[in-house]
């Protein structure tokens, strides 16, 4: 019998963009019809209108925590223009949350943009942080005698991966300079964020809130060992896993770590440049691990690797998402089983873990990927939009009410 302790946090995630439907000021919704994306997200999963619906859902199912994001463009939809019908919106929706006995989870930037943002260079721009900033106050001084937990960014070098070096999601740009001139930006607003935030917290003499960033690790391993590539996968995790999060608790910034983890990538080197280093990976399917419907391996224990690695930090951890894409709902519950285990493991070994929420409480937009990948708790029918609780989603739910995992 695995226990987990009685304040433990448990539940699900989602973002708006990816479940709410109609942000038409977003970036994401006019880049979609600009490049023509097989699948775009039009109403998604309704949640904008559904939301106490899926709330009582889990609650149902024994949550105690629910992370969430809201969507800047709705919020600002022209610069300097906020909507306060849209702040109460969101007030309203984290009060649906707390009437639950729901700890909301609120992110701030989960990959998309207003338009007009992205127009003035999005976080490219130098003056970046500024223009997040007046939306964070705006949001923060709406919500903060209702919310403790606060992440900044969402996964913000995967932001970076995809926009600015694969150049696959908007604004498509790939260039390692303005990729550097992002993560800068994206540091800085963080940075900033986080002092704004504790600062009117203070002024309201409200309890100390808790603020960090959703930080995606993945577990680098070397898919023939040799020593490029051993040294490529340690490089990976230094860069891609640590360094971030370093320079935030370098500058005092962060009162938690939220871990985002999925998979593994295996590494193969090709060359001793910083493409084969940084980028090269396994091409020839030497994994024989299971994989999601996306092609992800399926690797529990470098979740726990990633743990220990984290513990270094000394500050607490909070899984903000870990999740599987599958038809096969048992592999689904398989999945949170071992994931879930080896969470237990590195607590047992000195890990301080606050919570572990999976991603996501229901179906959604997978950006460019569509709606075809199905990584909810809760099936979502798209023509009729009914929500179907699934099997994987009931064995969940016992471990959220007992704390125990048999």
């Amino acid at each position: 019998m695995i226990e987990f302790p009685k304040d433990f946090f448990w539940g699900a995630a989602t973002s708006a963009y990816q479940v709410e439907g109609n942000n038409t000021n977003s970036d994401w919704w006019e880049w979609e019809s600009r490049v023509g994306l097989k699948q775009r997200c039009g109403q998604a999963c309704r949640h904008y209108e559904l939301y106490e619906h899926d709330f009582d859902l889990a609650r149902a199912l024994n949550h105690n925590a629910h992370r969430l994001s809201v969507e800047w463009s709705r919020i600002e939809p022209q610069q300097g223009q906020f909507s306060t019908d849209e702040l109460q919106h969101y007030r309203n929706v984290i009060l649906a949350l707390k009437e639950r006995g729901l700890e909301p989870v609120v992110t701030l930037h989960h990959f998309t943009n207003p338009v007009w943002f992205a127009k003035l260079g999005g976080f490219g721009n130098k003056k970046a942080a500024g223009y997040f900033l007046a939306f964070v106050e705006k949001v923060v001084s709406a919500l903060c005698d209702k919310v403790r937990f606060w992440v900044t960014l969402n996964e913000p070098m995967v932001y970076i991966y995809h926009a600015y070096i694969l150049g696959v999601w908007p604004p498509q740009e790939k260039s390692l300079f303005k990729a550097k001139a992002v993560a800068d930006n994206l540091i800085l607003a963080h940075t900033r964020a986080y002092q704004l935030i504790h600062g009117i917290y203070k002024k309201r003499n409200l309890p100390s809130p808790m603020v960090s960033i959703a930080k995606n690790t993945q577990a680098f391993k070397p898919c023939i060992v040799n020593v490029r590539n051993k040294f490529a996968a340690y490089l990976r995790h230094w860069l891609f896993n640590l360094e971030f999060l370093k320079k935030l608790i370098r500058g005092n910034s962060l009162d938690f770590i939220g871990v985002n983890y999925y998979s593994r990538s295996l590494v193969e080197a090709r060359s001793w440049g910083i493409r084969g280093l940084l980028l090269d990976v396994c091409e020839n399917n030497h994994s024989p691990l299971k994989k999601n419907s996306l092609g992800w391996d399926v690797y529990p224990q470098g979740l726990h690797e990633l743990l220990r690695s984290l513990g270094r930090f000394k500050l607490p951890i909070f899984i903000l998402e870990n999740g599987i894409c599958t038809d096969d709902d048992m592999f689904r519950w398989n999945f949170i089983y071992q994931h879930l285990a080896c969470v237990n493991l590195a607590m047992r070994e000195g890990v301080k873990v606050m919570g572990y929420l999976y991603w996501s409480l229901i179906d959604n937009f997978e950006w460019d990927k569509g709606f075809a990948p199905r990584f909810g708790l809760i099936d979502v029918d798209y023509n009729t939009y009914k929500r179907t609780i699934r099997e994987s989603a009931l064995k969940f739910s016992e471990v959220c009410k007992t704390g125990v995992l048999n």
